[in-house]
């Protein structure tokens, strides 16, 4: 299965590298073509060819205020059956081997050369993050958590999976939380949220406009808001009381929102074990609880 799937990857880049038209190349030569919204992704594409090939569809749509439709449209003009096919290609065209640990894989490495690979470019991450927190930022954003009357944890897509851990982890603490999966269910606890709240906002791109939105209810509500992200757009700054930013990469083959998430986890860890020696008192009687309950889960045998 893993031979099959390795020369699957080597034929992918065997074909893309055969390709004599670049996706700048496409919209330069049929930019006349597009239409007034078409040649506004075009410009775009064209301007931001590194960040438009780690952006969603919905991401792109969002940045453009256009319909995921449009855009997908578009990229059927430039020869593309999906969006993936044409953001893969993108990807591969705006590859730089000095910041990618994962290029350095080879088809004919073996299972583990592939695997230590893979955990080299998640502790290069954690590193990489870790020189971006500070004392003030993290102090402050702990100290937020600790006086909130409620901390609420909100995310969507790849996110919402950093916001279910957190939340799971913050259950073990004295700090009263919540968490919701559905984003309706999201937008009505930003809705309910006061001065005397925190949001934890975690979005890959902080350009999500389902978590934006959430963010600026919250905003609205006057509740204090800790973003986790990758890329601190100008929309989050402007709600955001203090920012932790996650350090991640991309390749063709491992979404860089995926190894976003190691960082992010590991943010809300820091945070956690702050917050838990800040309290230890209290922190400790709730571990107590916790652990007697899911002891009882427990099979004797």
């Amino acid at each position: 299965m893993i031979v099959i799937r390795i020369k699957k990857i080597f034929f992918y880049l065997k074909g893309f590298f055969m390709k004599t038209d670049t996706i700048k190349i496409k919209i330069k030569t049929n930019q006349q073509r597009f239409t007034k919204k078409g040649k506004v992704i075009a410009e775009y594409i064209l301007a931001n060819p590194k960040s438009v090939s780690k952006m969603t569809i919905n991401e792109i749509a969002s940045q453009l205020s256009l319909a995921d439709s449009t855009i997908f449209q578009f990229t059927r003009k430039l020869g593309y059956k999906s969006f993936r096919d044409f953001r893969n290609d993108l990807l591969f065209e705006e590859y730089d081997p000095e910041i990618s640990v994962h290029e350095n894989i080879k088809p004919d490495d073996s299972c583990i050369d592939m695997a230590k690979k893979v955990f080299e470019s998640s502790i290069k991450s954690l590193k990489d993050t870790v020189t971006l927190l500070s004392e003030d930022n993290l102090k402050q954003a702990s100290d937020l958590l600790l006086q909130s009357d409620t901390i609420s944890f909100f995310g969507v897509g790849g996110s919402n999976i950093v916001s279910l851990d957190a939340y799971h982890k913050f259950l073990r603490s004295p700090l009263k939380v919540q968490y919701g999966t559905d984003y309706h269910i999201q937008l009505m606890q930003a809705a309910l949220l006061n001065e005397s709240d925190c949001a934890v906002i975690i979005t890959h791109t902080g350009l999500t406009r389902e978590t934006l939105e959430i963010a600026k209810i919250a905003k609205q509500n006057n509740a204090h808001i800790i973003a986790i992200t990758s890329y601190p757009s100008k929309a989050l700054k402007e709600v955001a009381d203090i920012i932790l930013t996650s350090v991640s990469e991309e390749t063709g083959y491992r979404s860089e929102s995926l190894s976003s998430r190691i960082s992010q986890l590991a943010i809300i860890d820091s945070l956690f074990t702050i917050a838990m020696f800040d309290n230890e008192n209290k922190s400790n009687e709730t571990l107590y609880k916790i652990r007697n309950v899911i002891n009882t889960t427990t099979s004797d045998k």
